[in-house]
Order: C-alpha cells, then structure tokens, then sequence
C-alpha cells in the first residue's frame, strides 16, 4: 500500500497548507493559475514543506503533461528523451534539486524552453539567487515556500486522523508534541501519525503514546541546504552577541548533521573577526579545542566544542583588528596606494642626500619617528583600538603614545 503521506498529497490548490501569499485569495499562483498561464517557475524552501506537492497540483489544474528530472540523478540522455516525447505539447518539466543541474544539459534544455517546448518548474531547497546558474535563473519567476506555521500543522494532524479514521482523537498535548518534533515538515508529520496508527490499540493517540513511538525529533538539518548555513550564522551572532544559551543551541543543532569541519572552520573564523585583540589567547585555545574536536569525532567531539563555545561567548569582544585590516584593503581595492618609501626597500640607493632606514631597536622604547606608508597615503590611519578588555586597553595607550610622539616631531 501506498505511504499515507502519498496518499494524502493535495490534489487542488485549495488543498496546500500554509503559502497564502502564493496559493491564498489573492496568491499570484491563484492568480496564474485563474488565467491558464504560468511562467518557468523556480520554488526554494526548506524540505517537506511543499514545493514537489505545489508543482503537481500546478500541472493538475493546468491538465497539462507534465515529467519529472532530478538534476542529481538523471542525465542528459534521459532530459533528450523527455523533450522527444513532450513534442510541441506545451508540456511542464518538474525540475528536482535544479541547483545541482550540469552546464551540459542547461546548454541543452534552455532552448526549449525558450521556444515553449516545455515550461520548467525548479525545487530547491537552497536559495537560488546564490545556487543556481544565472542562465537558467533568468528564465524563470523565483518564490520562496515559508516553513509552515504551527495552526498550518495542526490542520495537517486533523485531516490525516480523519482521512484514517475519523472515530481517533488525540490530546491536545499530543498534537503540540507532534508538532514540535515534526520541526515544520508536512511529510514527517503524516508519517509519524502513521506510525503511531500501526501499533494503536484503541482510538486516543495521547502525548505518552506519542513519545514512545516517535522517541526523538527531527532535526532537519543538512550541510549543502540553507538551514545548515542559516544555522552556522545563528551560532556566529550568538557568540558575537554574547548569549551563551543561544550558541549552545545552536552549536547543539549543527552537531546533529555530524559534519565538524563548517563548525570548526566558522569557530576560526567568530575568533579573530569578533573576539580578536580583546583576548588575543582565545586563538590557541580555539585551535586546540577544534584538533581535540577532530581527532575524537562525534559523539565525543561535543564536549571540547561546548567547552570553548561558553569560553567564547563570555568572552570580552573587539573587531578592531578585522575593521583596521577592512579599511587597509578598501584603500588597496580604490587604488590609494603608491611607492614603498626608499629606506623601507630590501636594497635602496646609499645616496646620502636620502633618507637611511633607522633601526628601531636602536632607539629608546624601540622605537623611532620615521615614515612607513607611501607619500601619498602617509597619514592614513585604520586601526581603531576598543576599550573592551586590559589587554587591548593596553594596546591603546601605546598606540597613543605613539601618536603623540609623531606629532611632537
């Protein structure tokens, strides 16, 4: 027998959950769909939440052929011969996983769809203004599918009980349950309350029932998708932001897709850009909790990564360091730069009318008033010391120092 989730795709637009601003009253997909039209369409979202059911009801309501590719899978042998077969029948090609489309067969299809052979419908879970090839983003309408919201997924476990057996109730604790752990999919939903039918005894589905079946969450969270990314992001500001709940969840999150070096190369990364001069002995700590990380891999690579993403966000903060060496390099890209002083080159003329190199550890302080930048930028200052910790503080007072002394001379 078919899944239940199969069974319960929605046949009509008047069926899909959630999307009002695509399938509502007044969605534009209504709208398109009133008028017998729709253009190359590409929808991107996170998984189960409707794109592949909002393409097949589309072709249902056009009662137009439709065939299906997957841009992982199949090759350019198989897309020659879907469009043999579609003809001239204005027929909808359903186009999964189109980020992942090869050149070779973009350079073979796109005149068909140029010509109206076919109109192609793309499903991606990653953002398209980044993943997909500009060609074929160009030929098509692109619209993001929402995660569903919770009154969505309730109306999901409703129809499903009903469809089954209408004489079921369930609790209402058991519905928020299935609804926390089905995580925003409409597919794991249906499925989980399938499972929990198989072994029903009697006709009430209560929260304990539930939870013995279903037993742990979905977490939906994969590394080539858009939440995984999204999720790094999350972890980066919370660090950033000082809130160190909020980076263990979602370092706790990222852990569950089992991929340690995004995490690892982003830990890196928050340590130098927001951490940075305010505690420059983060980055050998971060670095030998990451190696500790790797060389135990999960499940026990958890416990020196939770260890130094507390250390982290309770850190003191500074981007000075990232902000001074953004600004250097702004200079460089708008061509503000020039000549090396003479007496700063590797081999320079002993000209004695020139200025030699002066030593600096020659001097009190190991230090002594000379020029380092070009001519033309030589008073260019980047660096912006922050008073966040003792150690940049310190930092600071020399800086100063520094200053005031160069401007004595």
């Amino acid at each position: 027998m078919e899944p239940l989730a199969f069974r319960l795709r929605p046949k009509n637009i008047d069926d899909i959950f959630g999307q009002k601003h695509l399938v509502g009253p007044n969605g534009i997909i209504r709208r398109m769909l009133e008028k017998k039209q729709i253009p190359s369409l590409i929808f991107y979202g996170d998984p189960g939440i409707g794109k592949t059911t909002l393409a097949l009801v589309i072709c249902e309501e056009l009662n137009r052929p439709y065939y299906t590719f997957n841009a992982s899978t199949d090759n350019k042998s198989t897309l020659k011969n879907i469009i043999d077969e579609a003809g001239n029948k204005s027929a909808i090609l359903i186009i999964d996983e189109i980020h992942r489309m090869k050149k070779d067969i973009q350079d073979y299809l796109l005149p068909y769809v140029e010509q109206g052979v076919v109109t192609i419908i793309g499903l991606t879970t990653i953002n398209p203004y980044h993943s997909v090839n500009p060609a074929v983003r160009s030929r098509c309408m692109i619209y993001r599918l929402n995660n569903l919201e919770k009154a969505d997924l309730l109306q999901v476990i409703d129809k499903t009980i009903n469809y089954y057996n209408p004489e079921i109730t369930i609790t209402d604790e058991a519905k928020d349950y299935l609804v926390h752990m089905a995580n925003g999919e409409v597919r794991i939903i249906i499925n989980m309350l399938e499972a929990i039918f198989f072994v029903l005894d009697n006709n009430e589905i209560t929260l304990e029932l539930a939870k013995e079946v279903v037993q742990r969450p979905s977490v939906s969270i994969d590394k080539g998708e858009d939440n995984f990314y999204d999720t790094l992001s999350g972890l980066h500001k919370s660090i950033r932001g000082s809130d160190v709940n909020a980076s263990l969840h979602y370092l706790a999150k990222l852990l569950t897709a089992e991929d340690l070096l995004p995490v690892v190369r982003r830990l890196y990364a928050i340590c130098y850009e927001d951490i940075g001069l305010a505690n420059p002995g983060m980055g050998p700590k971060v670095k030998a909790a990451c190696e500790a990380a790797l060389e135990l891999g999960m499940p026990e690579a958890r416990l020196p990564l939770a260890a130094i993403v507390i250390e982290m966000a309770l850190s003191p903060k500074s981007n000075s360091a990232y902000l001074a060496l953004d600004a250097a390099m702004k200079d460089i890209e708008s061509g503000k730069s020039g000549t090396l002083p003479l007496h700063l080159k590797n081999q320079y003329s002993f000209d004695p009318n020139q200025t030699p190199y002066k030593y600096p550890h020659d001097y009190p302080g190991a230090w002594v008033n000379q020029q380092y930048l070009p001519d033309s930028i030589k008073d260019a200052k980047y660096y912006e010391p922050k008073d966040s910790s003792k150690y940049e503080s310190a930092l600071k007072a020399r800086y100063d120092a520094i200053n005031k002394a160069k401007n004595k001379n």
